[in-house]
């Protein structure tokens, strides 16, 4: 029987081998929200980044262009990491890139900040949840910052045929627990290619590790 994380790469290899990028219900042209909550940590440009679940989001070419020169892009989908690079030409080269389930990852460094638009929300799993958050505080420095995005209260409660779970402030800074600082959050009404509204809660939190 395959476990988890070989069910879940077959799911998501085979989303990105039947839609293009830009057919996604979660695509941005420009991921506005992840790169003002960024930008607002003040950190510099040699900054490590970590972006999980970043696949062939456009996230990585807008940090490169805003000077951004440590970037690691995480995503399950060997073929949507395959499809940023195409994207990107020879600015790949200048980003590191992991094939990889956030869920069993072992980081090997420490990154300043974490990234994460759309992952956290298919975690319905408490076990997952317990995961995910183990290999955010393996991975981050202390201090760093945290920026996750996941459906709001009255977002949708399943998305590419899997079930999701909803977020308020309050409940997904209950779940990352007392060791990070809440600093900013703001609810957006996400618009798919398709032409569905969806609300996304964006948070940024401090840690204090």
């Amino acid at each position: 029987m395959p476990d988890s994380s070989d069910e879940q790469r077959t799911h998501w290899e085979a989303v990105y081998r039947t839609k293009a990028a830009t057919e996604t219900s979660w695509y941005q042209p420009v991921l506005q929200r992840s790169l003002e909550l960024i930008q607002a940590t003040s950190v510099g440009p040699g900054a490590a980044i970590l972006d999980v679940g970043g696949g062939a989001s456009t996230l990585v070419d807008h940090l490169l262009a805003a000077g951004f020169t440590d970037v690691t892009v995480l995503d399950i989908a060997s073929t949507a990491l395959g499809q940023a690079r195409v994207r990107l030409g020879a600015k790949a080269a200048c980003v590191q890139w992991i094939a990889a389930d956030i869920t069993t990852w072992q980081p090997t460094r420490r990154y300043v900040v974490w990234h994460d638009r759309a992952v956290f929300h298919f975690l319905v799993d408490p076990a997952l949840r317990a995961r995910y958050l183990g290999s955010l505080r393996a991975a981050l420095a202390p201090g760093g910052h945290v920026v996750i995005a996941t459906f709001g209260p009255e977002g949708p409660t399943r998305c590419s045929g899997l079930d999701v779970q909803r977020y308020s402030t309050e409940t997904l800074s209950a779940v990352l627990g007392s060791a990070f600082r809440l600093m900013r959050s703001q609810l957006e009404e996400h618009v798919t290619p398709a032409g569905k509204r969806q609300q996304f809660l964006y948070c940024w939190w401090r840690s204090e590790l």
